[in-house]
């Protein structure tokens, strides 16, 4: 078993969304001891698409084949298989001005590849991933979710629609808001979230037990 790590943070491993994906992947490893973690930090690692891979999206009938192996294209094959490997999914991200940051989104524009990991039909986009758990780990300075809300939310809407373009529809999300608030804020919002954490993943074992004695 694989745990594909995604940090988006420009913080990197001291940002609140990375606490809170270690949570996760804590109660992955409970489940699946045996889990290997592949960490990905992609906040300033990935870098801009070039223009061959912009011209190559564009162009209908060439085969990957003919496609020069250098560049964003051999980086996105790359990202490609890491997360075709995987068979859970932990990404741990801020929200940037009500959405992903920068950072996300260029691995988004890296692994979302037409004729690769979706394909167009007359029906619209159909994924070519096979579907597995993708846990999304979101910090916000401010409350986008509950009674106490007062900032939009594109972040959840924009990764179910492109993941589930690709195949990727088993999206839970866990968030920390308004760790801009002061302490007592971002307290309360931790203890919110990490018992909201143990309630579901109780759940997510007992189903994998039951699941592996189904298999045996």
């Amino acid at each position: 078993m694989k745990i594909l790590h995604l940090i988006c943070s420009p913080r990197g491993q001291a940002s609140e969304s990375y606490r809170l994906s270690q949570t996760i992947v804590g109660h992955l490893l409970n489940s699946e001891p045996t889990a290997t973690v592949i960490i990905r930090p992609i906040g300033g690692a990935i870098t801009d698409l070039d223009e061959d891979y912009a011209t190559a999206l564009g162009a209908t009938e060439r085969s990957f084949a003919e496609l020069s192996p250098e560049g964003s294209m051999s980086r996105s094959e790359e990202l490609i298989q890491e997360l075709e490997s995987a068979d859970f999914v932990v990404i741990a991200t801020p929200m940037h001005n009500f959405s992903v940051p920068a950072a996300l989104k260029m691995w988004i524009d890296h692994v979302v590849r037409v004729r690769r990991t979706f394909h167009v039909t007359a029906e619209g986009k159909i994924g070519a991933l096979r579907d597995r758990p993708v846990f999304v780990a979101v910090s916000s300075g401010g409350r986008f979710s509950g009674e106490r809300t007062h900032q939009p939310d594109f972040i959840t809407p924009y990764l179910k629609a492109i993941l589930g373009s690709i195949g990727l529809h088993d999206l839970t999300f866990f968030s920390v808001e308004g760790s801009a608030l002061g302490p007592d804020a971002l307290v309360e919002a931790r203890t919110k979230t990490d018992q909201a954490m143990q309630r579901f993943f109780l759940r997510f074992a007992r189903n994998s037990m039951a699941l592996f004695q189904q298999a045996v």
